[in-house]
């Protein structure tokens, strides 16, 4: 959990949070459109992924779970 007097962790410490989304790509877009810098999709046999920091230094990867058939 993140915010302000809810742990005592110094901004920039937490590292890998990792968010479930449907469409990586969408979101990725939409991220860039708001000035996030962020990573190319990185696509592997477990899931398409986007890296990015947060202006604490905090780092974030959003995962697209593939679809298994």
């Amino acid at each position: 959990m993140l915010g302000t007097g809810i742990t005592e962790m110094a901004p920039g410490a937490q590292k890998g949070v990792q968010i479930v989304v449907a469409d990586v790509a969408a979101a990725r877009e939409q991220m860039i459109a708001r000035g996030v810098q962020a990573s190319d999709i990185d696509i592997q046999p477990w899931g398409s992924f986007v890296f990015f920091s947060d202006p604490d230094g905090n780092t974030w990867s959003l995962q697209q779970v593939p679809a298994w058939q």
